[in-house]
């Protein structure tokens, strides 16, 4: 099964595929975390990527889909994959559709996120994330904060706030998702694969709640 994220920066989207990774048991892969690894080990890509990130810009198709076209090779995403971060533009959705048709697949769930834009500030600014790799656990020092500040429950590694997590990158972020990736809403809603939801605090639906609906809709579709 291939299932894709789609929401603003802030809208749950990591939570949810967390959840749904878990639960399903097919790997999360994340083009974000694949990324801030290239740019921790200060890569050619790394740093390519950084240019663009740091000022909350997206990062070219070109490097993307090859990145991507890569990790579909891998053995552990044969069974099914959960993309988070790809794709973002519509050029992006139509190169990923030929290399699933390549390999007989195609794109079988867009779950696409919506949040009010000042709850997606103040979720980002509180966001911590695990900085241990293979956990990534993700909290929130308002609505999810750890039992003990600085360190993650799950695993005791040290919580980190991403360098890009503050208000003016998430604002440009926000405004790129905007300009750039919400056209592939109206692409996937017309191959009607297309799941919308809301997450919000203001209607009490959080990401866990969202999890919950996605897999009941996944099993009513089998």
């Amino acid at each position: 099964m291939v299932i894709i994220m789609l929401g603003a920066p802030g809208t749950g989207k990591g939570t949810i595929a967390g959840i749904l990774k878990e639960r399903l048991g097919i790997p999360q892969v994340s083009t974000g975390d694949i990324f801030r690894k290239h740019i921790q080990e200060q890569t050619e890509l790394g740093k390519l990527a950084e240019s663009y990130i740091s000022k909350g810009e997206l990062v070219p198709d070109d490097v993307t889909i090859g990145l991507v076209e890569n990790r579909l090779e891998d053995d552990d995403v044969q069974a099914g994959i959960i993309l988070d971060g790809f794709p973002r533009t519509v050029k992006q959705a139509e190169e990923l559709d030929k290399l699933l048709d390549k390999k007989g697949k195609k794109v079988d769930l867009v779950i696409n996120l919506t949040t009010p834009e000042e709850e997606i500030i103040e979720r980002i600014v509180n966001r911590r994330i695990c900085s241990n790799q293979d956990c990534k656990t993700v909290y929130n020092l308002v609505l999810n904060p750890p039992k003990q500040e600085g360190i993650c429950d799950k695993c005791g590694s040290k919580l980190i706030q991403r360098k890009d997590d503050n208000e003016e990158t998430v604002k440009a972020r926000f405004n790129s998702y905007i300009e750039q990736t919400s056209p592939l809403v109206e692409y996937y809603e017309k191959k009607g694969n297309l799941y919308s939801a809301i997450v919000s605090k203001s209607i009490n639906k959080l990401g866990k709640d969202v999890a919950e609906d996605v897999l009941n809709f996944i099993k009513e579709e089998k």
